[in-house]
């Protein structure tokens, strides 16, 4: 099931996302944010964006929301997008269907177009950084758009940062109207 996230969903998306921080290059985060920080992201998202959570036998086992690209006005239209699966719940197709939900809540809002920042790496053999995340969104129909080389430093070694872009509704001429 997928449902809107709630600020008492927190304590329950930080244990999903504490092991990205701690155990791979995926976030650039050093240090797993305290149960009230996070919090207060999931509150500052929620009050703009889709927050989404995937509960299966009442447990949340996976979450994606969208955020701002960039504060200005200009990019209203366009948002940045995030998901996150448990360990093991990994490979049951949980991911497509979080991101088909944010993404149709998305264009509901007049959001065009979503990137998605992932951490990428040349070394085929990272213990902390594998090709997923880009498959997955390959998959869902986004495309690479750009590169920053080596611009995240964790683990001991450089990672390079690529964001992926999916248009998600055709851009209306006048968008303003909306």
């Amino acid at each position: 099931m997928i449902r809107s996230a709630v600020p008492e969903d927190s304590g329950d998306i930080l244990k999903i996302y504490a092991p990205y921080v701690e155990k791979t290059a995926i976030s650039f985060e050093y240090d797993v944010p305290s149960q009230e920080e996070f919090r207060s992201r999931v509150e500052g998202i929620l009050a703009e964006y889709p927050y989404l959570v995937a509960v299966e036998d009442g447990e949340i086992v996976g979450y994606a929301y969208a955020s701002h690209f960039k504060p200005r006005k200009a990019y209203d239209h366009v948002a940045e997008v995030s998901i996150y699966i448990a360990e093991n719940h990994k490979g049951k197709r949980i991911g497509r269907a979080l991101y088909e939900e944010l993404e149709k809540q998305l264009v509901s809002r007049n959001v065009f177009v979503a990137y998605a920042c992932i951490t990428d790496t040349d070394r085929p053999d990272d213990e902390y950084q594998t090709d997923d995340s880009i498959n997955f969104h390959t998959k869902m129909g986004y495309r690479l758009v750009g590169r920053h080389e080596l611009c995240g430093y964790k683990f001991g070694r450089w990672y390079s940062m690529i964001w992926m872009e999916k248009v998600l509704a055709p851009r209306p001429e006048h968008p303003e109207e909306f």
